[in-house]
């Protein structure tokens, strides 16, 4: 359909262009969807970019979330080492205690060594007693002294004897006693130090374990904030790719415009010496849409008033009406009921025709006069009776007036542009200039 449209439209273009046809016809032309095709791409860039920017956002967050995590396993770091080093401690008075232990052992080998040399003694004595009778009398001793001098002896060997196995029992008691209380000494202080140092491996071997945890989660992150790259890159690549089609779609629009501009210079020049008044003719399509028609006067020369009624508002800056701001009006209001009759303010060629935003139903038409192209534009249009391509009549009706788009009421919005219509800059100028309203 759409390859039959252009060769529609060239073999209507060459028949212009030779002068065979006159009068108005429909130019097929891809006006229209090149700027269907640009809100789109305009639409799909304003989604990337919001989507890059969210991309960006969650790499941001996640990036939080992975420093957050290396300051833990950081402190964990910090736990294992201070572990590390009290188990290095205790470690090392495990050591210390066990050369204690030896040293103790040594005590015991030495300690062991004198009592079995007591217990030969005091088996010694026990064999002596048991060799009399299994008893010692000492008194018998003193008793079968032979002199007074033999007596003093034998009380002095018996003292003697007597001290010498109290002695005997006494240390060997306190050294039996001793290797007791320094065995269990010992044993309590390594089995201690071996329940901390168990303890502390058991802390290490937690703090460890976190450490692995928390890794495994940077690794998740790294791997979500690697993701999340990859798709930002590819969203970078998809937007790049809309500027460049921007650019093209731009560049296309603006030879369109510049054909439809061309093909309403040659129309203007063809017709220039033919130019009639159409009033009627509008006057009768009105009609039979049933639609109010209050065709203005049209003018001569090449600009005529596009409709009837009240001139409402003039070009400028002025506190816009719904958004309460001070805005530029780049055009003038005519207040009229809706479905007054809008005609074409000049002959020329209907560039696009359909609805654009705060314009809402809005028709532009380009025309050429004295060397000059121009663009009108008609807005807040009840309805629309052109088609893009069309080539229009000074006078000749294009659609009714109407409230849609920004509108506060039923009007006429009329902009002028100088060359090509364009959404910001320098190129609409005061309509009063060229039509006398």
């Amino acid at each position: 359909m759409k390859k039959r449209r252009l060769i529609m439209a060239s073999f209507v273009i060459v028949l212009l262009l030779s002068s065979v046809v006159g009068t108005t016809g429909a130019l097929a032309s891809t006006l229209n969807d090149l700027k269907k095709e640009q809100k789109q791409n305009a639409d799909k860039k304003s989604n990337l970019k919001t989507s890059i920017k969210n991309k960006d956002n969650a790499i941001k967050t996640t990036e939080t979330e992975i420093q957050k995590f290396l300051n833990q396993i950081s402190k964990l770091n910090k736990e294992i080492e201070e572990t590390n080093a009290n188990m290095n401690r205790v470690i090392d008075k495990i050591n210390k205690t066990n050369d204690e232990i030896a040293e103790l052992r040594e005590s015991i080998e030495i300690l062991e060594k004198k009592i079995e040399e007591r217990d030969v003694v005091l088996r010694e004595r026990v064999r002596a007693m048991q060799v009399k009778g299994g008893q010692v009398s000492y008194i018998d001793v003193l008793l079968g002294a032979n002199s007074f001098a033999d007596f003093i002896d034998r009380f002095s060997a018996v003292s003697t004897l007597m001290d010498a196995d109290r002695d005997i029992m006494r240390k060997q008691k306190e050294d039996i006693e001793q290797l007791e209380t320094e065995k269990a000494l010992v044993e309590k202080k390594l089995e201690e130090l071996e329940a901390s140092k168990a303890q502390l491996e058991k802390l290490k071997a937690n703090l460890e374990s976190k450490k692995v945890e928390k890794a495994k989660v940077i690794d998740q992150l790294e791997a979500e904030q690697d993701r999340l790259s990859k798709e930002k890159s590819q969203l970078e690549e998809d937007f790049h790719e809309t500027v460049e089609i921007e650019a093209s779609l731009e560049k296309k629009v603006i030879a369109e415009q510049k054909r439809i501009a061309e093909i309403a210079r040659k129309e203007a020049e063809r017709k220039e010496a033919e130019r009639k008044r159409k009033a009627k003719e509008a006057a009768d399509r009105a009609a039979a849409s049933n639609r109010p028609s209050a065709l203005p006067a049209v003018s001569n020369g090449f600009w005529t008033k596009p409709a009837s009624g009240r001139y409402s508002s003039s070009f400028g800056w002025r506190m816009h009406p719904i958004y309460k701001t001070p805005r530029q009006h780049r055009g003038a209001d005519i207040a009229a009921p809706i479905g007054t009759t809008v005609v074409a303010a000049g002959d020329g060629v209907v560039n696009y025709a359909g609805t654009m935003g705060g314009y809402g139903n809005v028709i532009m038409i380009s025309h050429y006069n004295n060397g000059q192209t121009f663009t009108t534009v008609y807005a807040h249009l009840s309805s629309i009776n052109v088609s893009v391509g069309q080539v229009v009549d000074k006078g000749s009706r294009i659609g009714a007036t109407g409230n849609t788009g920004a509108s506060t009421g039923p009007h006429l919005h009329f902009e002028m542009h100088i060359g090509n219509w364009t959404d910001s800059g320098p190129s609409a100028v005061n309509p009063l200039r060229y039509v006398s309203f």
